[in-house]
């Protein structure tokens, strides 16, 4: 009879993992400050009618980071009687230079108001099914930065609790602030600085992705408006944002007869400009280039491109008509036209 000696290894008993630590209170917090957690509330909320030392604030704040604790939004937003949430739902299109650099602006001038700045991605939804969902998060303003939302979708979010709905868009809302941007008029200016250099058969960029035609219908209708009445003429020009699009958009170019173009914007000008340059177009003894947004990769190319800029408002100033709004929300809305539509002449045009 054989005999085979296996080992067993002496294995530990499974031990229990680690209780959950729990989650740190202001209490704990004003222990170990030293202070009353009113104290504690008033520091770390940043009230300011109260007066505390710049020693305490100081333990305080050192406290709350030794215990990783912070400031219950919900409870802060029950004693305040709103939040302090401002939500940016996100444009339905990638957003460009300009806007995401005034966005980062807005969300600056925001936090320094103690006010915190929340986007909201997009799910699908439009209009006023889109503030029902905007609604559940109960802020306390909300800016929106796309038409679509109509009077019934403000009236939700006022019944939720938002002291401030702002729109950033060409029409004004009912019962919304306003901050008007004339697109119409981008166009209107490219077209008039391409007519008046001599240009009269004119292009215009149309982008070919989804949702851009809130913003590129108005800019065409601002070119042909321009010139209407007089011996130019207008061509659109569908053009997805890929260099294969540019190269058979250039490739057509000849047959297309076109002395100038405005190329929607300096993203899709600089995209085209490439891919005419390569074709062999000269720009601008062939064709006068101008784009929009005054963005400074226009400046490093050659040619400099021409371009339109364009006056957005500045983050401090949306932000103080936010705080405003909420503050006093039952004031008359605001509605501020955003002029601005300013030709900068370069190498392309």
């Amino acid at each position: 009879m054989q005999y085979v000696m296996v080992q067993i290894p002496n294995t530990p008993a499974p031990t229990k993992p680690p209780a959950p630590r729990p989650v740190p209170t202001s209490a704990d917090v004003a222990r170990l400050a030293g202070v009353s957690r009113a104290t504690v509330s008033y520091v770390l909320n940043n009230t300011s009618a109260v007066r505390i030392s710049e020693p305490t604030r100081r333990r305080v704040h050192e406290a709350a980071k030794e215990l990783g604790y912070v400031p219950h939004a919900a409870a802060r937003s029950l004693r305040a009687g709103h939040s302090r949430v401002v939500l940016m739902p996100t444009l339905p299109v990638p957003a460009g230079p300009l806007y995401s650099q005034f966005v980062h602006d807005f969300q600056g001038a925001l936090s320094r108001l103690d006010y915190t700045v929340v986007q909201y991605g997009t799910t699908g939804l439009r209009g006023d099914d889109a503030a029902r969902a905007w609604a559940e998060l109960r802020p306390v303003a909300v800016l929106v930065p796309t038409p679509g939302i109509g009077p019934e979708g403000v009236a939700v979010l006022k019944r939720s609790g938002a002291r401030a709905v702002v729109t950033l868009s060409p029409v004004a809302v009912e019962g919304a602030h306003a901050l008007l941007l004339d697109h119409a008029r981008v166009g209107h200016s490219a077209a008039g600085h391409l007519y008046a250099r001599g240009r009269r058969r004119i292009g215009v960029v149309v982008p070919e992705e989804p949702g851009m035609e809130i913003f590129s219908g108005p800019r065409l209708s601002g070119v042909r408006d321009a010139v209407r009445g007089t011996d130019a003429t207008v061509t659109e020009l569908p053009l997805a944002y890929t260099q294969k699009s540019a190269a058979a958009l250039a490739a057509r170019w000849a047959d297309l007869g076109l002395d100038a173009v405005f190329a929607y914007s300096d993203e899709y000008a600089m995209l085209l400009m490439r891919a005419l340059l390569d074709a062999g177009v000269r720009i601008p003894e062939d064709t006068a280039v101008i784009g929009a947004d005054d963005l400074m990769l226009g400046r490093l190319l050659r040619p400099r491109l021409s371009t339109v800029r364009i006056a957005l408002p500045s983050g401090r100033e949306l932000a103080a008509l936010v705080d405003r709004a909420v503050r006093n929300p039952g004031a008359e809305p605001e509605s501020h036209p955003l002029s601005g539509a300013t030709v900068v002449q370069r190498e392309s045009s």
